[in-house]
């Protein structure tokens, strides 16, 4: 889950969760505190309108004393002059909240509070016979009051108009409806709480737990510790976050190995040339002593001497570009000069100097050519003459039949150009076939100093070839020759249309 989605999911919570538990809440306790006070009160029919206006629900608390106080002053009018009986009544109301008022005439003979508490209301009292029609329910009296007021008027034996009152303040709130409330309060802030704790819970959990990953992965990252993986546990932000840094660790790690590699090969080329290097010097060396010491003697030893210092002095001078295009090739610079070349033109060039080179080293050599004249490639043609030479230098290296034998072959094949380069060797094994381009690789009938090579003839011309757009691949078959093949893509002129 998203932490976008995780958040809206919390804020949706907090809103809704606390309105239904306090709805809930609400329900129940409103329910027992309703009948508590009907309880209390020795009313009934509390509902939750009533409960929810303090002058309805104070209205129904005094309507049973009011109907005893109406009985009372119909058929005992004389108890409403008796203290004693005025005091036991009052006493019910103070258990309610209110108290009573006595009038007679103009004249109040009773007051059931202290007298600053009735100040007020007494000024304010209706007179006999005004509230005749809303005595059941009551009068309120407002301003510095605030009472509700039940009336009930009658006659005296003596004549005299009478008016007992049942005076309620609805300022203050009967204990019940004022522990309801304060019970509501608190338990609307405990839904609140708890619903923020479990939210807080919930997120800190799904955000801690990736997060946690993520610190011992970037510990392990600057410790140098690349060995290990970084699973991620979700699908958001916190999740793709995870992935990048797997990824991230991943390339470190492939960086490293790629320069463990690197440096392998640096040394391994190193030692390769070095190795190859020694064979030529040494050979310049002895035969230059032997010119100095007038070991040849003859005009044809000098010749043969010197002729030899030549060639070795040019195998040096091979195995030196070759190291130079290999850096150039390591660092992706190899200068390019691309043409477009007739396939036919260029190639029976090529083979006409193979021909007079492999004469001199008495090796055969055939060159068939099957492409149309007009078949064209886009190439440096440098550069493919350099594949060419690599590829027949490396059968020479490898040559072992007293007669060697080279062809190449020229083929159209759709798309492409098909070059054959095939020899008579002693082949390639077929567990070395697959890496043979690979640098450096040497198979074990080439690492003897005789062959000589710094084993990046192949990944040059590899690397050639791809720069080409071309693939290059062998087959070979021990004892009996080994053929390399490479394709060029054709050129292929576009007919703009007018």
């Amino acid at each position: 889950m998203k932490l976008k989605t995780r958040l809206i999911i919390a804020f949706i919570t907090v809103i809704t969760i606390p309105v239904l538990l306090s709805v809930t809440i609400l329900c129940v306790m409103g329910r027992y505190q309703m009948s508590a006070i009907d309880k209390a009160y020795e009313i009934s029919g509390t509902t939750v309108e009533s409960f929810s206006n303090s002058m309805t629900v104070i209205s129904q608390v005094t309507e049973k004393p009011y109907k005893e106080l109406n009985e009372m002053a119909r058929k005992s009018p004389q108890k409403m002059e008796d203290a004693t009986s005025l005091e036991e009544f009052n006493k019910k109301l103070r258990g309610k909240k209110s108290y009573l008022l006595v009038r007679k005439e103009d004249t109040i003979i009773y007051v059931g509070t202290e007298m600053e508490e009735a100040d007020h209301v007494i000024l304010q009292l209706p007179e006999y016979g005004e509230s005749e029609s809303t005595s059941k329910n009551g009068v309120y009296l407002g301003g510095e009051v605030q009472a509700l007021v039940k009336q009930v008027d009658f006659l005296y034996r003596d004549g005299d108009e009478g008016s007992a009152y049942i005076v309620s303040d609805v300022g203050n709130m009967i204990p019940e409806v004022e522990e309801f409330l304060v019970s509501m309060v608190f338990c609307v802030i405990l839904v609140l709480v708890f619903t923020a704790a479990l939210l807080i819970f919930w997120i800190y959990r799904g955000v801690m737990q990736p997060l946690g990953k993520m610190q011992l992965a970037a510990k392990n990252i600057k410790e140098g510790n690349l060995d290990f993986e970084l699973n991620p546990t979700s699908d958001d932000e916190l999740g793709q976050l995870c992935r990048d840094l797997e990824d991230m660790r991943k390339r470190l790690k492939d960086n490293v190995e790629e320069k463990i590699k690197y440096d392998k090969e640096n040394k391994e080329l190193i030692s390769n040339i070095s190795h190859d290097l020694k064979t030529p010097v040494t050979t310049i060396k002895g035969y230059a002593e032997g010119i100095m010491d007038g070991v040849a003697d003859t005009p044809e030893k000098m010749e043969r001497y010197i002729r030899t210092i030549y060639n070795k002095a040019t195998e040096m001078n091979t195995l030196i570009n070759e190291l130079t295009l290999y850096t150039k090739i390591d660092t992706n610079r190899i200068p390019y000069n691309f043409n477009t070349l007739s396939v036919n033109a260029y190639f029976d060039d090529c083979a006409e100097d193979l021909a007079v080179e492999m004469e001199s080293r008495n090796v055969e050599f055939g060159y068939f050519n099957y492409v149309a004249d007009n078949v064209k490639i886009i190439a440096d043609a440098e550069q493919i003459k350099r594949v060419v030479h690599n590829i027949v230098n490396n059968s020479l290296k490898y040559m072992d039949k007293p007669k060697g034998k080279i062809n190449l072959r020229v083929k159209d094949v759709g798309d492409f150009v098909q070059v054959e380069l095939e020899d008579n060797g002693k082949g390639i094994a077929a567990k070395d076939l697959p890496n043979i381009f690979d640098r450096f690789y040497r198979t074990d009938a080439s690492r003897n100093s005789s062959k000589g090579g710094s084993g990046i003839g192949l990944s040059i011309v590899k690397k050639i070839i791809e720069d080409h757009g071309g693939k290059i691949w062998a087959t070979s078959r021990e004892e009996t020759g080994t053929t390399m093949y490479f394709v060029i893509r054709k050129y292929q002129e576009v007919p703009i249309h007018e």
